[in-house]
């Protein structure tokens, strides 16, 4: 039985049911958070309502033959700004060519960021926000909201929005025009955790970053490279550290948004083992690209390449963030898709301060995501659907209505093809931006079916969407995984896989030892279906499976500490996580 869920079931609309309203998924690998087993899936009216093997359908149902493949859960990116206005212009992907976006690259939810204008109370930007999305969304969405100001009169905005609209999630900044100073977050974070909501952080110390810009103008320095520059990975890692400290003055829960370095992510490894309810979300593009883009010849190339906190120059940046989320260091990958065209990032051509910060990502995040994790022998399938999905169901409390594949959960399904291969271009993808900064990559791992509320969206390379037929999604107050996680076994699907083994305690100062274990826990955690592998051949490996011995990436450097291990591993890397199972 499925745990309790608030939200009605959906009906799909007159105009679109057909033979889509019955579906079944023959002959695929059903992943989940923890286990890879065989089932069948038969969906009706949205909703999954049968697994298993031999299931009595009604007649008339279509059937899709999903051998050799995955189902994974549709991605949920709980991280995206369509329509947003912002440093002097609007990103162009609205919310109709991101969500149809994301669904082309097998994301079937989003969760975007209400941003009030100057002046503008929380409550009116919200409104506005449902006004420009509910008409075009073309899947599920959600809406966290950011706090720009504090007063006496957002404190009661955000009350009314948890309470009577279906939020759950506010947004602080330690950077920009904008930002709130610490006292201001002390008290932000207090009534977050007064009313059962989460606080994200855009964490970077924005005093220190405008006296380094400053100085970099007036050395002549005014070209993109200048963004990185004033914008030093230990100004992002001091403001985790300060925001980590304060959430634990008033006991709040804390969400660090698109961690970018080794750094932060070092700084939010000490706070989880310090007993703090942090979760750290890294971007795609930080996980498929490096800072040395952003120092191209070309402006339109480099200046495609600035968000904030920016891609890091070391290029092994990316090799740790993905072994930090095969860790459980970091639980999400977002895109923080906020997307500007040529003529847009041209506004900084003499001053890289007023380049529009934002790159892409919605699109190509699964796919870059399983190329870096799964496929490089870093991740398993189980960890992918956890770190793309299911660890963003539960801490924006939409799990198991999102996030997994059960019966009584939305039907939200990837049919995986994780051999398949695509090359990333801004001339193929969905977008309507104008560049790609994964330009030229090419991923293993293609979605061959996209089903959303049980439609087929996308079906073997033909992406058919239906602007507004997403719906809003709210996302209740005290999740049960933030808050009570002893109460997240009752919300488990009862066939969600067997209990996955508790592995002892683990300290850092070894990490060869540290590295095996991880590398023979994935190894007998992965299970492939018989036709679906990676060729194995120069520079390639069974996936699930990483050549330590070629790896340049030292745990013990990226995340070590004045005490030489203060970080530990409390469950399976890659796997069981302390709260989610």
């Amino acid at each position: 039985m499925l745990g309790n869920m608030s939200n009605p079931v959906k009906k799909v609309p007159i105009h679109l049911q057909s033979s889509q309203n019955r579906l079944l998924i023959k002959n695929g690998k059903v992943v989940t958070e923890d286990d890879v087993f065989d089932e069948d899936v038969y969906i009706e009216d949205g909703i999954i309502k049968q697994m298993g093997r031999n299931l009595i359908i009604p007649g008339g149902t279509r059937v899709i033959d999903a051998r050799g493949n995955y189902l994974l859960p549709g991605g949920i990116d709980p991280h995206t700004h369509f329509d947003f206005e912002f440093m002097g212009t609007r990103s162009v992907d609205d919310f109709y060519t991101g969500t149809k976006s994301a669904i082309a690259g097998g994301t079937t939810m989003i969760i975007d960021f209400v941003f009030p204008k100057e002046g503008e109370s929380l409550l009116d930007a919200f409104y506005e926000y449902r006004r420009k999305a509910d008409g075009k969304v073309c899947c599920d969405y959600s809406l966290h909201v950011c706090l720009p100001t504090w007063s006496a009169h957002v404190q009661r905005d955000m009350e009314t929005l948890c309470k009577e609209h279906g939020v759950n999630s506010f947004k602080m900044f330690m950077a920009y025009d904008f930002m709130l100073d610490d006292g201001q977050l002390y008290s932000a974070f207090e009534q977050c955790q007064k009313l059962g909501a989460i606080a994200q952080v855009h964490a970077e110390n924005g005093p220190v970053i405008a006296k380094n810009a400053e100085r970099l103008l007036a050395q002549g320095i005014t070209g993109p490279e200048g963004h990185e520059l004033s914008r030093p990975e230990e100004l992002e890692a001091e403001a985790v550290n300060r925001a980590c400290v304060i959430a634990k003055q008033v006991d709040c829960p804390l969400y660090v948004v698109h961690v970018m370095s080794r750094s932060a992510a070092k700084k939010v490894a000490e706070a989880r083992d310090d007993g703090g309810r942090v979760y750290g979300e890294t971007l795609a593009a930080a996980l498929g690209t490096y800072g040395a883009r952003s120092e191209h010849e070309c402006f339109r190339h480099s200046a495609g390449h600035v968000l904030s906190p920016p891609l890091r120059p070391d290029p092994a940046t990316p090799d740790c963030l993905m072994t930090c989320l095969a860790l459980d260091v970091l639980q999400l990958t977002g895109s923080d898709n906020c997307t500007f065209n040529k003529s847009q990032k041209e506004l900084g051509i003499e001053n890289f301060t007023k380049i529009p910060n934002g790159v892409n990502g919605v699109e190509d995040r699964m796919s870059v995501v399983w190329e870096k994790g799964v496929h490089a022998g870093i991740i398993s399938p189980s960890r992918f659907v956890a770190v793309t999905s299911t660890n963003a169901a539960k801490i924006f409390n939409l799990y198991p209505k999102k996030g997994c594949i059960a019966v009584g959960s939305d039907a939200d399904i990837v049919v995986w093809n994780g051999n398949a291969v695509r090359t990333i271009s801004a001339q193929t993808h969905h977008q309507a931006v104008d560049f790609n900064i994964f330009e030229g990559m090419q991923c293993h791992g293609v979605p061959e079916y996209v089903i959303v509320s049980g439609r087929v969206c996308l079906e073997e390379g033909q992406l058919r969407v239906a602007e507004g037929h997403g719906h809003f999604v709210d996302t209740p107050v005290f999740a049960p995984y933030v808050y009570e996680p002893e109460k997240m076994a009752e919300l488990k699907p009862t066939r969600n896989g067997p209990a996955v083994p508790a592995v002892e305690p683990l300290e850092l100062e070894d990490d060869f030892r540290l590295m095996k274990v991880q590398h023979d826990y994935i190894l007998a955690s992965t299970h492939e279906p018989d036709s679906v592998h990676t060729p194995i051949g120069k520079g390639a490996r069974p996936e699930g499976q990483r050549n330590i011995q070629e790896s340049t990436f030292s745990l013990s450097e990226e995340l070590d500490t004045d005490r030489k291990s203060s970080i530990r591993v409390r469950n399976p890397p890659g796997g069981k996580s302390s709260g989610f199972w």
